[in-house]
């Protein structure tokens, strides 16, 4: 009996101390847990001001006459002189001539009293592609001696001056690096009121990039911007 007993004593003896020791992990094991849910989220601003690198500029002029054999003449006499006019600046393969659009005024029941009103008018294209920007702004300031030579310039809201920056790949890697870096920044000084520092980023969503003009009077130079949203590890000093 005697025996009996001091098995079931000792049994008892490490199964409280199996339960003693299996609750310490555990609740260790709780803590740490709890401390690596610790963490702050944040967002990081990287922002660039660089000039376009590529500029569509498309010269729209119009004509106008009786018959469609005087209209295409009048047609190919505009676009002669406008690429003469740009031959000295740019090559031909930044040159491309688009196809007229024809209207005839009398099919839509446009006509005057006296028939003054030429029957067909059109409005045809000339489109400069180029990198060399400043040749382009140089060549539009130059543009109004066409208007010398008899070429009807007009302005489109269908057809506008385009800058571009084209190079965005180029620069992604280091600006979503600034970008991060200035997250860590801002979860720094989140930590820094909590009494915490910053330890390894949990998760992080890189934004989208934009790229708009600097403002409405400069449109050849570009505000390319990108935000990263970051979450950080909040580690305990």
């Amino acid at each position: 009996m005697e025996r009996r007993t001091v098995e079931f004593a000792i049994l008892g003896l490490l199964i409280g101390v199996g339960v003693a020791v299996g609750g310490y992990f555990i609740g260790h094991g709780f803590l740490e847990a709890r401390s690596a849910d610790r963490y702050v989220t944040v967002k990081g601003l990287s922002e660039r001001e660089l000039p376009a690198n590529l500029v569509l500029w498309p010269i729209v002029y119009s004509v106008t006459a009786d018959d469609l054999e005087t209209l295409q003449q009048r047609l190919d006499d505009g676009a002669t002189k406008i690429t003469a006019f740009l031959a000295g600046e740019f090559a031909a393969d930044e040159i491309n001539v688009s196809a007229p659009r024809v209207t005839d005024r009398h099919a839509q029941g446009m006509m005057d009293e006296k028939g003054r009103l030429e029957r067909y008018t059109a409005e045809a294209t000339v489109t400069v592609r180029t990198g060399r920007i400043d040749a382009a702004r140089a060549a539009m300031e130059r543009s109004g001696s066409l208007v010398k030579q008899g070429v009807a310039l007009i302005r489109s809201y269908e057809f506008q001056t385009q800058y571009l920056y084209t190079d965005l790949d180029a620069i992604k890697p280091e600006m979503i690096a600034a970008a991060t870096r200035d997250a860590r920044a801002a979860a720094e000084r989140f930590a820094e009121d909590s009494g915490s520092r910053v330890g390894g980023i949990r998760n992080a969503q890189q934004g989208y990039f934009s790229i708009e003009d600097r403002d409405p009077f400069s449109p050849e130079f570009k505000t390319i911007r990108v935000v990263t949203t970051v979450q950080f590890f909040l580690v305990d000093d």
